[in-house]
């Protein structure tokens, strides 16, 4: 599928969302069918031991050797599935939230306190929720929050309107309340390993369809996205055992790391923490203005591209910036009190 065509099926998926329009189809029926039934085989795996479903409890406040007398520490949370829960590994050290609480940390040099709602299996119905517990009474307002969320939804058939009209009511009220939103987009499905050509390709397309959709929601309630190709995309297909874990479904620690390299210059460039030169579109990098949805449907098709609102309207629409940041490392975290404890007797229960 075109660039070009891809972009006119997210518009009309996000136009759907937007407007209460019915269930337009990523792909046929038969086929998602087929394709649901290879996926499930990887995900059958989680619950036959290797992960257990265990996700390791990595909240808490990192880069404690940062920060000035009376100055508060930023407020990381974390929604969405598995992917942002950090599902697949055994150390919390290793899940996406610590990786990037550690790495902001540094960016800011001040502390970051972690908080982390999402779900391992949660749909993107399950954001309401979610969103719920982090604008609850008393509770602070995120300065950033990152989703994770989409895979679920294409393997278990949820209407692809009904997705992103879910995704764009969680950023909006959490934009509303005043928290920086980030959004890493559906991965892609393709890669995972039991799933054969042609079913592969069509799997492929479903999560770029999706993606690009969820592009165009997020940056229209003011949220920047962030490709997650890499997630689950070339880097994973050319080295799956690296970058898969041992259920070939959800990424290793080395794949998490990946991710969180790509989302971290968003995240930072979102609280204002990356210099002013690098939010200038370079053209050596192809990055530039573009309709909303031409931008959503590149950045599907190239992993780590992001995508933020830029002119709000032009003869083709609403216009974004297309942007390929440079990764940023990520160095492993130091783990709060609470978190280290609870690795320590994870990895008593491993060995015993």
């Amino acid at each position: 599928m075109t660039s070009m065509s891809r972009a006119r099926v997210a518009r009309r998926i996000a136009a759907g969302a937007a407007y209460g329009g019915g269930g337009i189809g990523l792909v046929g029926a038969a086929a998602v069918g087929l394709v649901l039934a290879e996926v499930r085989m990887a995900q059958a795996a989680v619950h036959n031991g290797n992960s257990g479903g265990r996700v390791p409890t990595a909240d808490g406040r990192y880069g404690l050797g940062y920060g000035a007398a009376g100055e508060p520490p930023l407020r990381l949370t974390m929604l969405g599935d598995s992917t942002a829960a950090g599902q697949g590994v055994h150390r919390a050290a290793q899940t996406p939230g610590a990786l990037l609480a550690s790495g902001l940390a540094a960016v800011a040099e001040r502390p970051v306190d972690l908080t982390n709602v999402a779900l391992p299996g949660a749909q993107s119905d399950d954001l309401d929720r979610q969103v719920a517990l982090v604008l609850g009474a008393g509770q602070p307002v995120p300065d950033v929050c990152v989703i994770m969320v989409g895979a679920n939804d294409v393997t278990r058939r949820m209407p692809p309107t009904r997705s992103v009209r879910h995704l764009s009511a969680a950023v909006r009220r959490l934009r509303t309340a005043g928290a920086e939103v980030v959004v890493g987009t559906c991965p892609d499905l393709g890669t995972i390993e039991p799933v054969r050509q042609p079913l592969r390709w069509l799997a492929r397309r479903a999560s770029r369809q999706l993606a690009a959709a969820q592009t165009i929601g997020t940056v229209e309630q003011g949220g920047r996205t962030v490709s997650l190709g890499d997630l689950l995309g070339p880097e994973f297909a050319a080295n799956p055992r690296e970058l898969f874990g041992p259920d070939n479904y959800h990424p290793s620690a080395e794949g998490y790391a990946t991710a969180a390299m790509a989302v971290l210059p968003t995240v930072c460039a979102a609280l204002g923490l990356w210099p002013a030169e690098e939010e200038r579109p370079d053209v050596t990098r192809r990055e530039g203005f573009l309709p909303v949805a031409r931008a959503a449907a590149e950045a599907a098709a190239e992993a780590g591209t992001e995508v933020t609102a830029a002119m709000p309207t032009g003869p083709r629409g609403p216009w974004a910036l297309l942007k390929r940041r440079r990764r940023h490392q990520v160095e492993p975290p130091t783990l709060p009190p609470d978190a280290a404890a609870e690795e320590a007797r994870s990895r008593a229960r491993t060995t015993e």
